[in-house]
């Protein structure tokens, strides 16, 4: 089962890197050798994406794994955490029926 769930976890995480242009993956390494985040600002752990979105409290982040909200642009970041909601949704026992009313 840890097998599934890592490999899971590697193919979230490339659907999540996918949806970023040449542009904004610049400003992530940029963002990755510059200062740390600021106090409050969100980021997206890569190697923990089911935390979903933090917020910084720490100058402890590890810089080298994270993907600051600043670094993309709205629209991505929209995509991005579309992408982390749908990867979680599993269906329901039921069937794919949201009620029991049948």
């Amino acid at each position: 089962m840890k097998e599934r769930d890592d490999r899971d976890r590697y193919l979230t995480r490339d659907r999540v890197l996918n949806l970023i242009s040449d542009d904004e993956i610049a400003r992530v390494s940029t963002a990755e050798s510059g200062p740390r985040l600021e106090n409050g600002e969100e980021y997206l752990d890569l190697e923990a994406l089911e935390r979903g979105v933090q917020r910084a409290f720490s100058p402890d982040t590890p810089m080298d794994r994270v993907l600051p909200r600043k670094a993309v642009g709205a629209q991505t970041w929209g995509k991005i955490l579309r992408e982390l909601a749908g990867a979680q949704v599993s269906p329901p026992p039921s069937g794919g029926r949201t009620d029991d009313s049948y």
